[in-house]
């Protein structure tokens, strides 16, 4: 008797776990709006219409790929120098002026690279101040006369991302910095190890996790990038993805090239987590000294200074001079009624996408977090991947199937009620908002999960137990405690939504613009004093983040 009671028991229990519910079921449908686009381009890859796969590895993809692998290494290299020595400076010295170039270092994050690659081009060039000075002062009549560097060239790009993505290393090196025993340093002063001794030989290797995610954020951001390589020519593997779509009009081919980029940034990301696995260190100390910055007086103090202050000049002070000189020049470009429509355009998406990828991410972590089930708890951390597929990837994998999707929608209502009502979907800012959720759902997902797991379990469990159901939890419970790092979430996605250029570029519909297209737009045809204002619009929701950024990491 007793024995079959228990079995009646386990068959319940088994019953009620494979019962399906609303929470386990709405966060599988999330999870997989946000990874279809993947495998969306991994299956138009592998099955396109017209495989020009052996042309292309005979003519142009050698190059998209060589000039990508030397872009993102370069850039990473570089960026990592810069973020790594200044972080060093700021942590372990004391100098004039360290009290705000710590944070103005953040800066340049503000600038999304295309703007950098505006300004410093429009700086340089033969037209620009800089030559323009220079034959003035020694009398040179034309360029025959002196010489001067290439301005549009590869390096001048790697430069540019560059000085736009350091800040990714230097917030990561920095903490990791300032969070080690100064006993360490200590004792290794005591051995006789010099600056740059405890700089190489204890310093660096117990940031070494550190600098390899910032590094790896950097390179991912370098080989996602399409508005600075496309305006310095350098042909990438994303300009090549445009270029085989747009001009060759091959969608299949397109997707074969978004497919080699998803896999460079895969392996990317594994090389990070397999760096930071293979790391382990761990204080001895119960109580760990604090560090005690060592004070730099006279020359050097000053060296260190200027040191630190180069890249927030080249990186941020440059570009927002050359966009605030034009806009302060040209004013009346700031009643532009395409500068109103651009903003509108902009506020709206980003803000639509902000709330969707906010709300989305709410549902899918309180879901997981109240359920059970295997099939959730195994699809959320798949939902991450959106953010490491760079946006002309993803572009690639909603746009061809959701135009499919959209086309027999549009016949179906055609042969029932005879409207056509065109492309609905495709036809408007749908896919944009789309895109946007899918690209930056990682950055809310993250804040939302932080937040719920800061929140002791009795209180729910205790919200429970007096009636409430799960959404009246949610909604009682819950929100009120994470409301700040929702708000956090929303500005987060919003501003990268603002700054987003190749995604958007592909999926807007016909006659719609947003900032970051509209400044492209002009660049791109030398108009530096009509993408101005909105440059500077566009930095300006930049340095709300960073500001967000350096006020959280104090």
């Amino acid at each position: 008797m007793q024995n079959t009671q228990q079995s009646d028991f386990c068959k319940e229990t088994r019953k009620r776990s494979f019962k399906p519910d609303i929470w386990s079921i709405g966060s599988v449908i999330i999870a997989l709006f946000v990874v279809v686009p993947i495998f969306a381009v991994v299956w138009i890859a592998f099955n396109p219409v017209e495989n020009i796969w052996p042309h292309l590895m005979a003519t142009t993809l050698p190059r998209y790929f060589f000039n990508s692998a030397l872009m993102m290494i370069s850039v990473g290299v570089l960026a990592t120098v810069i973020g790594v020595s200044t972080a060093w400076l700021v942590v372990m010295y004391d100098f004039p002026g360290k009290i705000w170039l710590q944070w103005v270092l953040l800066f340049p994050l503000s600038i999304p690279a295309y703007v950098g690659a505006y300004a410093l081009v429009d700086f340089l060039e033969y037209a620009g101040g800089v030559q323009t000075t220079l034959r003035e002062v020694f009398g040179w009549a034309d360029a025959r006369d002196y010489w001067f560097p290439e301005i549009r060239s590869r390096g001048a790009a790697i430069l540019v991302i560059a000085l736009s993505l350091y800040p990714y290393v230097y917030l990561l090196t920095r903490a990791a910095f300032r969070e080690q025993s100064g006993s360490t340093y200590d004792v290794a002063r005591a051995l006789g190890a010099g600056p740059f001794e405890r700089f190489w030989r204890v310093g660096l290797p117990l940031v070494r996790p550190g600098i390899a995610a910032g590094m790896a954020i950097v390179m991912m951001e370098t080989v996602s990038d399409f508005g600075t390589v496309e305006y310095f020519a350098v042909q990438t593997l994303t300009t090549g993805i445009f270029t085989v779509w747009l001009e060759a009009n091959n969608a299949g081919g397109a997707a074969q090239i978004s497919g080699i980029v998803l896999l460079m940034v895969l392996l990317l990301v594994g090389l990070e987590k397999t760096s930071r696995r293979k790391q382990r260190f761990h204080e001895g100390a119960r109580h760990k000294q604090p560090l005690v910055p060592i004070s730099l007086s006279g020359i050097r103090g000053w060296l260190a200074a200027l040191f630190c202050l180069v890249p927030v000049l080249a990186g941020f002070v440059l570009p927002v001079s050359v966009m605030m000189s034009h806009a302060l020049t040209n004013t009346e470009y700031w009643s532009n009624p395409h500068l109103f429509s651009a903003l509108i355009n902009t506020v709206s998406v980003g803000s639509a996408a902000a709330v969707l990828t906010v709300t989305a991410a709410v549902f899918l972590v309180y879901g997981v977090r109240l359920t059970n089930k295997r099939i959730p708890r195994l699809m959320m951390p798949l939902t991450t991947i959106g953010y490491a597929a760079p946006g002309a990837v993803l572009a690639v994998g909603i746009l061809i199937p959701m135009a499919a999707i959209d086309h027999m929608l549009a016949d179906f209502v055609e042969l029932l009620t005879g409207i056509d009502i065109g492309l609905v979907m495709t036809g408007s800012s749908f896919a944009i908002i789309f895109a946007y959720s899918v690209r930056f759902f990682t950055l809310a997902q993250g804040a939302t999960d932080s937040a719920m797991g800061r929140i002791s379990p009795s209180l729910p469990m205790a919200a429970r137990s007096l009636g409430r159901t799960a959404g009246g939890t949610l909604r009682e419970v819950y929100a009120p405690l994470i409301r700040g790092s929702l708000l956090t979430a929303l500005l987060l996605v919003f501003v990268d939504c603002v700054k987003e250029l190749p995604a958007t570029l592909l999926l807007r519909p016909f006659n719609f613009n947003t900032l970051s297209t509209l400044v492209y737009e002009q660049a791109s045809l030398e108009n530096i004093g009509e993408s101005s204002p909105a440059a500077l619009m566009v930095i300006s929701v930049g340095m709300i983040a960073v500001m967000f950024l350096a006020k959280s990491n104090k």
